[in-house]
Protein backbone atom coordinates (compact mmCIF):
# COMPACT_ATOMS: atom_id res chain seq x y z
CA UNK A 1 0.00 0.00 0.00
CA UNK A 2 2.91 2.29 0.66
CA UNK A 3 4.04 2.05 -2.95
CA UNK A 4 0.71 3.40 -4.41
CA UNK A 5 0.17 6.32 -1.98
CA UNK A 6 2.40 8.82 -3.88
CA UNK A 7 0.61 7.96 -7.13
CA UNK A 8 -2.80 8.61 -5.61
CA UNK A 9 -1.63 11.89 -4.13
CA UNK A 10 -0.32 13.05 -7.54
CA UNK A 11 -3.62 12.14 -9.27
CA UNK A 12 -5.55 14.07 -6.65
CA UNK A 13 -3.44 17.20 -7.25
CA UNK A 14 -3.96 16.99 -11.01
CA UNK A 15 -7.76 16.82 -10.61
CA UNK A 16 -7.79 19.76 -8.21
CA UNK A 17 -5.67 21.83 -10.62
CA UNK A 18 -7.92 21.22 -13.63
CA UNK A 19 -11.15 22.15 -11.80
CA UNK A 20 -10.56 25.97 -11.80
CA UNK A 21 -9.79 25.91 -15.56
CA UNK A 22 -12.96 23.98 -16.29
CA UNK A 23 -14.93 26.49 -14.25
CA UNK A 24 -13.46 29.41 -16.24
CA UNK A 25 -14.24 27.83 -19.66
CA UNK A 26 -17.81 26.78 -18.76
CA UNK A 27 -20.37 28.76 -20.87
CA UNK A 28 -22.45 31.34 -19.02
CA UNK A 29 -26.13 30.71 -18.68
CA UNK A 30 -28.19 32.31 -21.55
CA UNK A 31 -30.11 35.44 -20.38
CA UNK A 32 -33.71 34.80 -19.68
CA UNK A 33 -36.39 37.08 -21.21
CA UNK A 34 -37.90 39.61 -18.82
CA UNK A 35 -40.94 38.59 -16.93
CA UNK A 36 -44.10 39.14 -18.90
CA UNK A 37 -42.34 38.96 -22.31
CA UNK A 38 -44.52 36.14 -23.57
CA UNK A 39 -45.74 35.39 -27.07
CA UNK A 40 -48.35 38.14 -27.01
CA UNK A 41 -45.82 40.72 -25.84
CA UNK A 42 -43.38 39.65 -28.58
CA UNK A 43 -46.07 40.15 -31.20
CA UNK A 44 -46.90 43.56 -29.74
CA UNK A 45 -43.28 44.65 -30.13
CA UNK A 46 -43.17 43.61 -33.78
CA UNK A 47 -41.42 40.23 -33.29
CA UNK A 48 -43.52 38.42 -35.92
CA UNK A 49 -42.56 35.31 -37.75
CA UNK A 50 -42.59 37.15 -41.09
CA UNK A 51 -43.48 40.44 -42.81
CA UNK A 52 -47.08 41.63 -42.83
CA UNK A 53 -48.60 41.87 -46.33
CA UNK A 54 -50.34 45.09 -47.26
CA UNK A 55 -52.98 45.92 -49.84
CA UNK A 56 -53.37 49.36 -51.48
CA UNK A 57 -56.72 50.12 -53.12
CA UNK A 58 -58.50 53.14 -54.55
CA UNK A 59 -62.08 54.13 -53.89
CA UNK A 60 -64.41 56.53 -55.66
CA UNK A 61 -67.57 58.22 -54.46
CA UNK A 62 -70.09 60.50 -56.16
CA UNK A 63 -72.79 62.77 -54.79
CA UNK A 64 -75.20 65.11 -56.57
CA UNK A 65 -76.86 68.36 -55.58
CA UNK A 66 -78.94 71.13 -57.09
CA UNK A 67 -77.15 74.32 -58.22
CA UNK A 68 -78.17 77.62 -56.68
CA UNK A 69 -75.90 79.93 -58.69
CA UNK A 70 -75.68 80.72 -62.42
CA UNK A 71 -72.66 82.43 -63.96
CA UNK A 72 -73.05 84.06 -67.36
CA UNK A 73 -70.60 85.91 -69.57
CA UNK A 74 -72.05 88.70 -71.69
CA UNK A 75 -70.74 91.76 -73.45
CA UNK A 76 -71.10 94.55 -75.97
CA UNK A 77 -69.22 94.91 -79.26
CA UNK A 78 -69.26 98.17 -81.23
CA UNK A 79 -67.58 99.50 -84.37
CA UNK A 80 -66.72 103.04 -85.44
CA UNK A 81 -64.45 104.90 -87.82
CA UNK A 82 -62.08 105.95 -85.06
CA UNK A 83 -60.84 104.27 -81.93
CA UNK A 84 -62.21 107.00 -79.68
CA UNK A 85 -65.63 106.79 -81.24
CA UNK A 86 -65.68 102.98 -80.98
CA UNK A 87 -64.78 103.14 -77.28
CA UNK A 88 -67.34 105.88 -76.58
CA UNK A 89 -70.15 103.95 -78.23
CA UNK A 90 -69.11 100.79 -76.41
CA UNK A 91 -69.00 102.52 -73.02
CA UNK A 92 -72.48 103.96 -73.54
CA UNK A 93 -73.94 100.59 -74.52
CA UNK A 94 -72.25 98.73 -71.69
CA UNK A 95 -73.47 101.29 -69.15
CA UNK A 96 -77.05 100.45 -70.18
CA UNK A 97 -76.34 96.74 -69.74
CA UNK A 98 -74.91 97.28 -66.25
CA UNK A 99 -77.90 99.43 -65.30
CA UNK A 100 -80.25 96.69 -66.49
CA UNK A 101 -78.44 94.16 -64.31
CA UNK A 102 -78.66 96.35 -61.21
CA UNK A 103 -82.32 97.12 -61.86
CA UNK A 104 -82.96 93.35 -62.01
CA UNK A 105 -81.55 93.01 -58.49
CA UNK A 106 -78.03 91.83 -59.34
CA UNK A 107 -75.64 93.12 -56.67
CA UNK A 108 -72.48 95.01 -57.61
CA UNK A 109 -70.32 92.26 -56.06
CA UNK A 110 -71.77 89.82 -58.61
CA UNK A 111 -70.80 91.93 -61.66
CA UNK A 112 -67.17 91.85 -62.78
CA UNK A 113 -65.51 93.14 -65.94
CA UNK A 114 -63.71 90.23 -67.60
CA UNK A 115 -62.41 91.73 -70.86
CA UNK A 116 -61.92 95.12 -72.55
CA UNK A 117 -60.55 95.08 -76.09
CA UNK A 118 -59.95 97.56 -78.90
CA UNK A 119 -58.68 96.40 -82.30
CA UNK A 120 -58.43 97.80 -85.81
CA UNK A 121 -60.75 96.42 -88.45
CA UNK A 122 -58.87 95.61 -91.65
CA UNK A 123 -60.22 94.94 -95.14
CA UNK A 124 -58.17 92.22 -96.79
CA UNK A 125 -59.03 92.57 -100.47
CA UNK A 126 -58.51 89.59 -102.71
CA UNK A 127 -56.86 91.56 -105.53
CA UNK A 128 -53.30 91.62 -104.30
CA UNK A 129 -53.70 95.00 -102.66
CA UNK A 130 -52.41 95.62 -99.12
CA UNK A 131 -55.01 95.48 -96.32
CA UNK A 132 -56.95 98.66 -95.70
CA UNK A 133 -58.01 100.06 -92.32
CA UNK A 134 -61.79 100.47 -92.25
CA UNK A 135 -62.38 101.32 -88.61
CA UNK A 136 -62.06 100.08 -85.04
CA UNK A 137 -63.90 97.49 -82.98
CA UNK A 138 -64.35 97.79 -79.21
CA UNK A 139 -65.51 94.96 -77.01
CA UNK A 140 -66.37 94.97 -73.30
CA UNK A 141 -67.35 91.80 -71.44
CA UNK A 142 -68.63 91.21 -67.92
CA UNK A 143 -69.13 88.08 -65.85
CA UNK A 144 -72.36 88.01 -63.89
CA UNK A 145 -73.41 85.72 -61.05
CA UNK A 146 -77.16 85.29 -60.73
CA UNK A 147 -78.77 83.64 -57.72
CA UNK A 148 -82.30 83.55 -59.17
CA UNK A 149 -81.85 80.78 -61.71
CA UNK A 150 -85.56 80.62 -62.49
CA UNK A 151 -85.54 84.23 -63.71
CA UNK A 152 -82.44 83.88 -65.87
CA UNK A 153 -84.31 83.59 -69.20
CA UNK A 154 -86.28 86.78 -68.63
CA UNK A 155 -83.12 88.63 -67.56
CA UNK A 156 -81.33 87.66 -70.76
CA UNK A 157 -84.19 89.13 -72.79
CA UNK A 158 -83.80 92.43 -70.94
CA UNK A 159 -80.04 92.45 -71.44
CA UNK A 160 -80.35 91.92 -75.18
CA UNK A 161 -82.89 94.71 -75.40
CA UNK A 162 -80.54 97.04 -73.51
CA UNK A 163 -77.70 96.53 -76.00
CA UNK A 164 -75.81 93.36 -75.07
CA UNK A 165 -74.95 91.51 -78.28
CA UNK A 166 -72.53 88.82 -76.99
CA UNK A 167 -73.23 85.85 -74.79
CA UNK A 168 -70.23 84.03 -73.35
CA UNK A 169 -72.07 81.00 -72.05
CA UNK A 170 -73.75 79.82 -68.85
CA UNK A 171 -72.38 77.63 -66.07
CA UNK A 172 -74.03 76.46 -62.88
CA UNK A 173 -72.57 75.93 -59.42
CA UNK A 174 -73.43 75.92 -55.75
CA UNK A 175 -72.06 78.34 -53.18
CA UNK A 176 -71.59 75.75 -50.43
CA UNK A 177 -70.59 72.27 -51.59
CA UNK A 178 -69.35 71.04 -48.20
CA UNK A 179 -72.22 68.65 -47.48
CA UNK A 180 -72.09 67.17 -50.98
CA UNK A 181 -68.30 66.71 -50.84
CA UNK A 182 -68.56 64.97 -47.46
CA UNK A 183 -71.19 62.59 -48.83
CA UNK A 184 -68.91 61.74 -51.75
CA UNK A 185 -65.98 61.07 -49.37
CA UNK A 186 -68.05 58.67 -47.25
CA UNK A 187 -69.01 56.74 -50.36
CA UNK A 188 -65.39 56.69 -51.58
CA UNK A 189 -64.12 55.20 -48.31
CA UNK A 190 -66.86 52.55 -48.37
CA UNK A 191 -65.99 51.75 -51.99
CA UNK A 192 -62.31 51.34 -51.10
CA UNK A 193 -63.12 48.88 -48.31
CA UNK A 194 -65.46 46.90 -50.57
CA UNK A 195 -62.70 46.55 -53.17
CA UNK A 196 -60.16 45.58 -50.52
CA UNK A 197 -62.43 42.85 -49.14
CA UNK A 198 -62.97 41.39 -52.61
CA UNK A 199 -59.25 41.39 -53.41
CA UNK A 200 -58.27 39.93 -50.04
CA UNK A 201 -60.76 37.08 -50.43
CA UNK A 202 -59.54 36.39 -53.97
CA UNK A 203 -55.98 36.17 -52.66
CA UNK A 204 -56.96 33.75 -49.89
CA UNK A 205 -56.21 36.31 -47.19
CA UNK A 206 -58.13 38.06 -44.43
CA UNK A 207 -58.46 41.85 -44.45
CA UNK A 208 -56.67 43.42 -41.50
CA UNK A 209 -56.92 46.92 -40.05
CA UNK A 210 -56.64 50.14 -42.03
CA UNK A 211 -53.03 51.36 -42.14
CA UNK A 212 -53.29 54.60 -44.17
CA UNK A 213 -55.96 56.69 -45.91
CA UNK A 214 -55.58 59.69 -48.23
CA UNK A 215 -58.13 61.94 -49.91
CA UNK A 216 -57.78 63.18 -53.50
CA UNK A 217 -60.91 65.17 -54.43
CA UNK A 218 -61.70 65.54 -58.10
CA UNK A 219 -64.56 67.68 -59.37
CA UNK A 220 -65.15 67.87 -63.10
CA UNK A 221 -67.42 70.89 -62.64
CA UNK A 222 -69.63 72.52 -65.27
CA UNK A 223 -68.06 73.65 -68.53
CA UNK A 224 -69.17 77.01 -70.00
CA UNK A 225 -70.42 77.20 -73.55
CA UNK A 226 -68.33 79.05 -76.17
CA UNK A 227 -69.00 82.73 -76.72
CA UNK A 228 -71.75 83.53 -79.20
CA UNK A 229 -72.52 86.77 -81.02
CA UNK A 230 -76.14 87.87 -81.07
CA UNK A 231 -77.93 90.22 -83.40
CA UNK A 232 -79.25 93.45 -81.91
CA UNK A 233 -82.84 92.35 -82.49
CA UNK A 234 -82.33 88.83 -81.13
CA UNK A 235 -84.75 87.55 -78.52
CA UNK A 236 -84.35 84.73 -76.06
CA UNK A 237 -88.13 84.64 -75.91
CA UNK A 238 -88.08 83.85 -72.20
CA UNK A 239 -86.34 80.60 -73.04
CA UNK A 240 -86.46 78.16 -70.12
CA UNK A 241 -83.07 77.58 -68.48
CA UNK A 242 -82.55 74.07 -67.14
CA UNK A 243 -79.88 74.00 -64.44
CA UNK A 244 -79.81 70.22 -64.06
CA UNK A 245 -77.72 68.93 -61.17
CA UNK A 246 -74.08 69.05 -60.09
CA UNK A 247 -71.99 65.96 -59.50
CA UNK A 248 -69.02 65.84 -57.13
CA UNK A 249 -66.53 62.99 -57.55
CA UNK A 250 -64.02 62.18 -54.81
CA UNK A 251 -61.17 59.64 -54.89
CA UNK A 252 -59.42 58.09 -51.89
CA UNK A 253 -56.47 55.74 -51.52
CA UNK A 254 -56.55 53.20 -48.67
CA UNK A 255 -53.88 50.82 -47.38
CA UNK A 256 -54.95 47.70 -45.44
CA UNK A 257 -52.96 45.00 -43.67
CA UNK A 258 -53.45 41.42 -44.82
CA UNK A 259 -53.02 38.19 -42.89
CA UNK A 260 -53.47 34.51 -43.79
CA UNK A 261 -56.87 32.95 -43.22
CA UNK A 262 -55.61 30.73 -40.39
CA UNK A 263 -53.74 33.49 -38.52
CA UNK A 264 -55.55 34.98 -35.52
CA UNK A 265 -56.05 38.71 -35.45
CA UNK A 266 -53.10 40.53 -33.89
CA UNK A 267 -52.39 44.11 -33.00
CA UNK A 268 -50.50 46.33 -35.41
CA UNK A 269 -46.85 46.97 -34.65
CA UNK A 270 -46.51 50.35 -36.29
CA UNK A 271 -47.08 52.73 -33.46
CA UNK A 272 -50.19 51.05 -32.02
CA UNK A 273 -50.56 52.01 -28.36
CA UNK A 274 -50.52 49.13 -25.90
CA UNK A 275 -53.43 48.64 -23.54
CA UNK A 276 -53.19 50.56 -20.33
CA UNK A 277 -50.89 48.94 -17.81
CA UNK A 278 -48.90 46.84 -20.32
CA UNK A 279 -45.26 47.61 -21.00
CA UNK A 280 -45.06 50.26 -18.27
CA UNK A 281 -42.14 50.47 -15.89
CA UNK A 282 -43.07 49.71 -12.27
CA UNK A 283 -43.48 52.71 -10.01
CA UNK A 284 -40.78 53.30 -7.42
Amino acid sequence: MTVFRPLLTAATLIVLGVAPLAAQNAPADAPQPPAGMGHDMMKRHGMHHGPIARLTVGGQGQATTQPDLATIGLGVSTRAATAAEAMAKNAEAQAKVIETLKTAGIEARDIQTSALNLAPVMDYADNGQPPKLTGYAAQNSVTVRMRDIAGLGALLDKLIASGSNELGGISFSREDMTATENEARVKAVADARRRAEIMAEAAGMKLGPLVALSDVPMDAGPMPMPRMAMAADAKMGGAPIEAGELTVTTNVTAVYALRPENMPEMPMDDGEPMPEGEGEAPAN
